[in-house]
């Protein structure tokens, strides 16, 4: 949807008893900025959308499909037995509505009352697991252990060399950050889930003698262990900032608070120069 100052949509409101749904996405810009976050959540002022990426989507497309099709054959993908990881592709019921965009993996945070949610790529486990993700019982009646679920996400983009592992960038915290809501979301919804995920990481070849109509790519599989302790704590400080009458401070490095200060700084100086002619 393109940017519109006018568009209305479902605001914060201090002591409303309803919970308030709160994306994964929320999450990270009030890490990265208060004031934007405030702005947003609480005032109904979103930041300016960004280009779809929709080459980037269509990748993320292909390789659901892809794993789609050894999820319901319950066998490995060539490209985790190709990185030695006994691993297949998770089978749930929920595993579509877990992966759909403003619905995702949910769970209700109860000392703030927000509803935080998450849309995940996918979910490997363990090959030797139970692959109907129920556990169960066995012959002599004894409970099978919950498979151990692995997050999955999915990554594009073209660079000059493959990406083989995160580096120490904004962007790559925001992936760390990203992968550590989903393990804290899933974990909340009684499934055991691993701290080690993986990131598939697709890098379109820029050094091919010829385009001929199609794009070439690198791709690997990058593992992280995340922690999710810090999650709770920064749910409460969301909570606080909600609740809060005062616009928060901006952001150290936010370009958006920058850009805002800058322009109603040259209006400021362009309305008054007219005021004194």
């Amino acid at each position: 949807m393109a940017w519109n100052p006018s568009y209305k949509k479902k605001n914060y409101m201090p002591g409303q008893s309803e919970p308030f749904k709160l994306s994964r996405s929320k999450i990270d810009m009030f890490t990265e900025c208060a004031r934007c976050f405030y702005l947003d959540r609480r005032l109904g002022v979103s930041r300016p959308s960004m280009p779809s990426f929709t080459l980037n989507n269509a990748v993320d497309h292909l390789l659901k499909k892809e794993f789609d099709v050894h999820r319901a054959n319950g066998t490995p993908h060539p490209m985790l037995k190709a990185y030695g990881l006994n691993l297949v592709p998770f089978s749930h019921p929920k595993i579509n509505e877990w992966r759909e965009n403003f619905v995702g993996v949910q769970y209700l945070h109860t000392e703030t009352n927000l509803l935080i949610f998450g849309a995940v790529d996918d979910l490997w486990m363990d090959a030797d697991g139970d692959k109907g993700g129920k556990g169960g019982t066995g012959a002599a009646g004894e409970k099978k252990a919950k498979p151990l679920i692995h997050v999955v996400d999915y990554k594009a983009t073209s660079k000059d060399a493959p990406v083989k592992k995160l580096e120490d960038t904004k962007w790559h915290d925001q992936y760390r950050r990203q992968m550590e809501i989903y393990q804290w979301l899933l974990k909340h919804n009684d499934l055991n889930v691993s701290d080690t995920g993986y990131f598939v990481y697709v890098n379109g070849k820029r050094d091919e003698k010829a385009f001929d109509g199609k794009l070439e790519f690198d791709i690997n599989v990058i593992p992280y262990t995340g922690k999710s302790d810090w999650i709770d704590a920064v749910l409460l400080r969301i909570k606080k900032c909600l609740d809060s009458e005062e616009i928060p401070k901006e952001g150290s490095d936010c370009e958006h608070c920058a850009y805002r200060t800058k322009a109603g700084e040259a209006f400021k100086k362009q309305v008054l120069s007219k005021k004194r002619k």
